[in-house]
């Protein structure tokens, strides 16, 4: 009579049974991973819209009530002590590391960060005529929706192409070199709208890479706690943005 197989206690587990456990864990730290990183694009996209609000708001305030315009273009030491604000808050949230995650030292400077960035833009924006200013705030929201969506969709990894936009800002380099030396001899025109054009087309590309960036599924990724630089660095990309397409497409006031 034939007994049957009896297996031994200390058999060593297969390797199925070895890697479940490993497998299981692993599941669970992508979940988590993907959790995490919703929020950080909730919470980064929530104090972007904070600003963006806040900026049309000066922009608008200083493109349409007259006397503001007015008392604003008659104070220019406004716009240099605006600047020199958005600078320090600038060098201090982009080179301290530990203070743009130490709360609420980061919320105070970004606040002020984007104050004095609003000021900034509707001083500008007071010198060109209201229907150039309204169509540069339309255009810039549709570039920005299109590049969002663009990103969030394509499978193009902008993230990678680090050496197209260096390459970008050295020619915008020379073109800014270039008109400084050529302005004083005579405006030169087609100079300056090259310029502006080449600004708009870096400032598109770098929304769409610190947005991929943001969304983390890409080449290259952006710590979650990091989610003051990432709102100052997609800020930034859509002022300037602005700011380029005004030169573009504005008109000034009579």
């Amino acid at each position: 009579m034939k007994k049957g197989k009896v297996s031994d206690a200390s058999e060593p587990p297969s390797y199925q049974e070895a890697t479940a456990g490993y497998e299981e864990m692993q599941a669970q730290f992508v979940w988590d991973d993907k959790t995490v990183r919703r929020t950080f694009i909730r919470k980064v996209y929530a104090i972007l819209m904070v600003q963006l609000f806040v900026t049309v708001a000066v922009v608008g305030l200083f493109t349409f009530c007259t006397p503001v315009r007015f008392f604003i273009q008659t104070h220019p030491s406004m716009y240099m002590a605006s600047y020199l604000m958005f600078f320090s808050t600038y060098v201090a949230l982009s080179c301290c590391g530990d203070l743009r995650r130490q709360f609420p030292w980061n919320i105070i400077l970004l606040v002020l960060f984007t104050l004095s960035m609003a000021f900034m833009m509707g001083f500008v924006s007071s010198f060109y005529n209201t229907k150039s200013v309204v169509l540069c705030l339309g255009i810039t929201s549709l570039v920005c929706l299109s590049v969002t969506v663009f990103s969030f969709q394509s499978r193009i990894d902008v993230t990678s192409y680090q050496g197209v936009l260096f390459s970008l800002c050295m020619v915008m380099l020379l073109c800014a070199i270039t008109i400084s030396i050529v302005v004083p001899f005579g405006y030169v025109p087609w100079l300056h709208a090259i310029y502006a054009v080449l600004g708009a087309i870096l400032f598109t590309l770098f929304l769409a890479f610190d947005t991929q960036l943001l969304l983390g599924n890409k080449r290259y990724t952006i710590s979650p706690e990091e989610y003051i630089f990432a709102t100052l660095s997609i800020y930034l990309d859509i002022i300037y943005l602005f700011s380029f397409l005004l030169q573009i497409f504005g008109e000034g006031r009579e």
